[in-house]
């Protein structure tokens, strides 16, 4: 979520027009046809998203050096080590093109139960310009690997994700309950870390993921990745402003600074690809949900809220933790409505969930260039509310009497399972 206060989770987004918003509805639904060609298209779209990363950024250092060469000569020899740095961008941006290669060079069949076929306007041709939103959303989508699997995300991580685990730990204690009884879903789980986290604890978590730049990058770094700090990717050479050395553009991050592969043998862990809303329909499922930086990207906040209360079991709780920075203010033929916390408070009692911790101040970043000189600080909110009921712990009994089983996980399009 990045360099300026606007939208940082997201990068800069489209310039916003001057246009009437639409009248709030659901979002339309075609034919079958259309929807499987539409989201084909949407799928090759994103990979050449990916492909198309080198040309992208290196036309950003070739301006850069056109406008280093307009100086008066004197000036450009006040800065003999400018080209090299150059080079050493170039370098770098060649580096991240084959890591973006190998994250999209298998994800045809990355679901278990779709394909999406051969491109068809032709892998193997021109690749073609994406948008400058894509693009930045493939740059926020590198910074992701810092956030969730570097160790110069850990401090991070442990500031968004450790409140979080501490409470399933608290609520569902592992020496009460039987862990792999307890299901947790983590929506807008990103590249997968905190429910990965969740899920080496022992408990069956489910990460959901609506971007395909989250999904890809995920898949990879979740099934494809096994050695520790064995890639390195350069996240900070897009950042050509407040930079306290040309060395701190071109740092380097290393990753996974865990093997994704050490889970317990038999633990539940998986990650499925669609909408929240859409995917996550069926009654009562859940014993636990846990969003980090998540609430925020709704269009409308109440109906993340109104899901959440439908498929949580009774007792079942709820853990939050961010900020509000609403995804689609300002975004042109978008809807949203921002709501302060103090409003989105109200409606969640009104539903009827108990509130149990609140914590109004939590300071976090997200994923911040620590040798930035412009850093952001959010102070987000934490609460853990229960929809209530007369048993606390729905799955505490199953570890002695055995009889607890597991609710059956709903159908869900592009179940990719990692």
């Amino acid at each position: 979520m990045a360099d300026g206060p606007e939208k940082c989770r997201e990068e800069e987004e489209e310039e916003e027009k001057e246009t009437e918003y639409p009248v709030y509805r659901k979002r339309i639904k075609h034919s079958a046809e259309v929807e499987e060609r539409l989201e084909r298209e949407h799928f090759w779209k994103i990979i050449n998203a990916f492909r198309y990363y080198r040309i992208h950024v290196q036309e950003r250092v070739n301006r850069t050096e056109r406008q280093f060469r307009s100086l008066p000569d004197d000036q450009q020899k006040l800065l003999p080590n400018f080209l090299p740095h150059l080079d050493k961008l170039r370098k770098c941006i060649d580096h991240n093109q084959q890591i973006l290669q190998a994250i999209v060079s298998d994800c045809i069949h990355m679901f278990e139960n779709k394909e999406y076929g051969e491109d068809k306007k032709g892998s193997g041709e021109r690749i073609r310009p994406a948008s400058t939103f894509d693009m930045d959303k493939l740059k926020s989508t590198i910074k992701q690997f810092v956030r969730d699997w570097s160790e110069t995300g850990k401090m991070e991580r442990e500031a968004c994700y450790q409140p979080i685990i501490n409470e399933v730990l608290r609520n569902f204690p592992r020496d009460q309950c039987d862990p792999s009884k307890v299901n947790v879903l983590v929506p807008g789980a990103g590249l997968g870390r905190l429910a990965w986290e969740i899920a080496n604890l022992g408990y069956a978590c489910q990460g959901n993921e609506w971007s395909l730049f989250m999904l890809f990058s995920s898949n990879f770094v979740l099934n494809r990745c096994s050695q520790v700090n064995g890639l390195t990717l350069y996240p900070w050479i897009h950042q050509f402003s407040n930079n306290k050395s040309p060395a701190d553009q071109i740092r380097p991050v290393r990753f996974p600074d865990v093997n994704p592969h050490s889970l317990p043998p038999s633990v539940n862990f998986s990650m499925t690809a669609g909408d929240f809303q859409e995917i996550y329909t069926e009654f009562d499922t859940w014993d636990c949900i846990a969003t980090c930086f998540f609430i925020d990207t709704a269009h409308n906040v109440i109906d993340y809220i109104e899901t959440i209360w439908n498929i949580l079991k009774p007792g079942g709780i709820w853990i939050n933790l961010g900020p509000l920075l609403y995804h689609f203010e300002n975004m042109a033929n978008e809807f949203s409505i921002e709501l302060s916390y103090e409003e989105i408070r109200s409606i969640i009692l009104q539903y009827g969930f108990h509130l149990e911790l609140e914590r109004a101040s939590v300071p976090s970043t997200y994923t911040e260039n620590e040798h930035s000189m412009l850093r952001y600080l959010y102070d987000c909110v934490f609460f853990v509310v229960r929809k209530p009921q007369q048993q606390s712990f729905p799955n505490c009994a199953a570890k002695e009497n055995g009889t607890e089983k597991r609710a059956a996980l709903p159908e869900m399009e592009r179940n990719g399972k990692t």
